[in-house]
């Protein structure tokens, strides 16, 4: 398979998953995104707090999709739409792991700390420890 960065080239996008960039609703192109990768990061480039997660994954091995929304031409309704799924929460960084929605850095700190973020990570075959 044929990787293409995508950001400051340690975070990759395979070229397989670039055609479903096109979809036009975003709902629909969340979820078809969410589920082409085992780990998969929505981001704002300038966030802190997203750039720390993707540094969570890739220190544990893992090479996280990562979708930067503010170079999305499609960003802002991508992010109404994590802003929906998440309720209250911040919208950024928003992971998910397996096709399921994790959540935003809060939940995967939470699952990091009690030991749940690693068999997550095995079942969505992102890790073979």
């Amino acid at each position: 398979m044929q990787y293409q960065a995508e950001t400051r080239g340690y975070y990759h996008v395979p070229a397989a998953v670039r055609h479903s960039m096109m979809v036009a609703d975003p709902v629909e192109r969340v979820v078809k995104l969410a589920s082409e990768s085992a780990v998969v990061i929505f981001s704002l480039s300038t966030c802190c707090m997203c750039h720390a997660v993707k540094r969570l994954f890739c220190g544990m091995g893992v090479s996280p999709t990562v979708y930067e929304l503010d170079q999305d031409p499609m960003g802002k309704e991508i992010e109404r739409v994590l802003v929906r799924l998440l309720g209250n929460s911040p919208t950024v960084p928003v992971v998910f792991i397996g096709g399921k929605l994790v959540g935003a850095m809060d939940r995967v700190m939470a699952s990091h700390i009690n030991g749940t973020l690693v068999p997550l990570l095995k079942e969505a075959g992102a890790l073979w420890l």
